[in-house]
């Protein structure tokens, strides 16, 4: 049966024995998981052990783009990569802009699952029907900026650089030049593999079922993004660095690895400040009306982006805007997730005792980049490096990952988002700040606990299909599932409701959860590091209560439809089509 929205094909790669071959795509896999997270997530559970050691030959590894990805919807110019994490030791997805999935939808390809670990390094090329693995030695070595640079005969490409090349599990995927699948070391996946990078062009697109239908689902989405404040005024004009303000104010900035939750040197570093330093422009993925990126005129380099500002500034009790900027610039070159880098070094910081200096902060970078001295150690994270310090309690971490930039202590239902993350440590599995700070889809309490453990579902599953079609989560400040159903349905002939959409991303979670209870994972890691249940903060706020933490986290689990130990039931697995491995 010819498919709409997917190409209904996906790419087999055994890179040991430098063999390819396209496979089908069922369109029972595309119902039930979409596509992006979804269907990475699933391939990976049918291919993985969870046991398995994410950094052997035999590790999967893959690259999806989703059923919306290729079309003219908004903020669609995105993919999936997914694999388990050798940071956090679950599975685990990290979702990048640019141009890349587009290209990939483009080539007739709606995935490309990896095997297998080539003799010496390789490039995996596509132009459409056309593929070749490629000879990499004189890429190996490399950082981003200048593989990319070779890969300018084709429309996009991603790679890894010298951080993932000398083993810093930090490291992530970057493709187009700004854009990085950023989190969870999936770069060093891809660096075990002896695989450099991945350039693609195609000519092709994807067939819409039902064009008239579809162009008035996109006018509605275009409307209400106009309509939105947050969408075409401040992330347009400011970035992501417009929260830099709001979140200080509010108290919940992640200052000196979390000790305290408000800077003083804020202004210093906001998007207002950034605005009137640099010649800027925008740099919006492709299909985006928004674009919050934003790169420096001349040099051409991306600024850094909240998360950014927030983990490398404030959290190392940094107030130097250009050390930032240049912090930034080193770990997309090297390959860097700038959020474990910035926490990672904080940790790093009160385990001395010290605050870093400016040049300190360049150095490591370097240092994590190449492997060298204190960085080959910092390259592994903060739960690793406190860990071989018998300092376990200086990591700000969940699962291993590293918390970003927002205190869980000034919004509660961040906390319990924070806590059940199957990837660990992440803001963007249920992005509470939506509704606990900036009052969308509507203001709740951020103090308190009261309806969390249902909003923080409803949140985690939304976001999994949001992943899964695939679509910026920025475009949620606009739109709601209703509109991202009508478009979907629209796109590929098969009738979504809104029940739909969230019935799927309840079942692309509950397959999270299964891969990482397999892998040894339990209700003791859906925690926060202890430091949020002992400390107040100068800045105002106080401890969590372990009680209410703990009563908040059985209800999220009653939600769930698991049993008090966080596993889910057999009626639950049954309902959503899913099985105990």
């Amino acid at each position: 049966m010819a498919l709409f929205g997917w190409t209904g094909k996906g790419l087999e790669v055994d890179l040991t024995n430098s063999e390819w071959k396209r496979t089908t795509l069922s369109e029972e896999a595309c119902r039930h998981f979409l596509g992006g997270r979804g269907l990475a997530v699933n391939l990976i559970s049918e291919e993985m052990d969870p046991q398995a050691d994410p950094l052997a030959a035999e590790a999967s590894l893959v690259f999806a783009a989703g059923p919306l990805t290729g079309t003219r919807t908004p903020t669609s110019g995105r993919h999936a990569v997914a694999a388990k994490s050798p940071l956090t030791g679950t599975i685990f997805d990290a979702n990048s802009g640019g141009r890349f999935g587009t290209e990939l939808k483009r080539a007739g390809l709606d995935y490309i699952l990896l095997r297998g670990r080539a003799p010496s390094p390789v490039v995996l090329t596509i132009r459409d029907e056309e593929i070749e693995i490629e000879p990499a030695e004189d890429l190996w070595g490399l950082n981003c900026t200048d593989t990319l640079a070779k890969m300018n005969n084709f429309a996009s490409a991603c790679c890894i650089g010298r951080a993932a090349e000398n083993g810093a599990l930090l490291a992530g995927i970057m493709n187009d030049g700004h854009s990085l699948a950023g989190r969870g070391g999936l770069g060093a996946v891809m660096a075990n593999k002896n695989l450099k990078a991945i350039a693609i062009s195609g000519s092709g697109k994807p067939r819409i079922a039902n064009i008239e239908r579809f162009d008035g689902a996109l006018e509605e989405i275009n409307r209400l993004i106009v309509a939105s404040p947050v969408a075409s005024k401040g992330l347009s004009n400011y970035g992501t660095p417009a929260l830099v303000n709001l979140i200080n104010y509010m108290r919940i900035m992640p200052t000196a690895n979390f000790r305290d939750s408000f800077f003083k040197q804020a202004e210093d570093l906001s998007g207002e400040t950034i605005a009137d330093t640099y010649a800027r422009y925008r740099a919006p993925c492709h299909a985006c009306p928004i674009g919050c990126k934003h790169s420096e005129k001349g040099s051409r380099l991306p600024l850094p982006e909240y998360e950014t500002i927030a983990m490398l500034g404030p959290d190392c009790s940094n107030p130097s805007l250009e050390t930032v900027v240049e912090a930034n610039r080193l770990c997309n070159d090297y390959g860097l997730d700038t959020i474990s880098v910035g926490a990672t070094l904080a940790c790093y910081s009160e385990e001395e005792g010290r605050t870093l200096s400016k040049e300190e902060i360049l150095s490591l970078i370097r240092q994590i980049g190449e492997g060298e001295g204190l960085g080959a150690e910092l390259g592994k994270g903060s739960l690793q490096f406190s860990g071989r310090h018998n300092r376990d309690d200086l990591s700000m971490s969940v699962k291993g990952l590293e918390l970003p930039g927002y205190d869980p202590r000034g919004a509660l239902g961040m906390a319990l988002g924070y806590a059940t993350s199957n990837r660990g440590g992440c803001h963007l599995r249920a992005y509470m700040i939506g509704p606990e700070i900036f009052g969308k889809p509507k203001l709740i309490d951020r103090l308190s606990w009261s309806g969390k453990a249902g909003l923080v579902a409803i949140f985690q599953n939304f976001f999994a299909a949001v992943d899964s079609l695939v679509v910026c989560k920025f475009l949620t400040f606009s739109v709601g599932e209703e509109e991202l159903a009508d478009a979907l349905s629209a796109a590929t002939g098969i009738a979504f409701s809104t029940e739909d959409l969230l019935k799927v991303g309840e079942r692309i979670w509950n397959a999270e959860r299964l891969f990482n209870l397999g892998a040894g994972l339990d209700s003791e890691d859906d925690t926060l590091p202890q430091r949020f249940f002992s400390e107040s903060t100068e800045a105002g706020l106080k401890p969590l209560q372990k009680d209410e933490f703990a009563n908040a986290l059985r209800q999220y689990y009653a939600c769930r439809g698991w049993d008090e130990e966080g596993q889910p039931s057999t009626e639950k697995l049954t309902e959503l089509g899913l099985t105990r491995g």
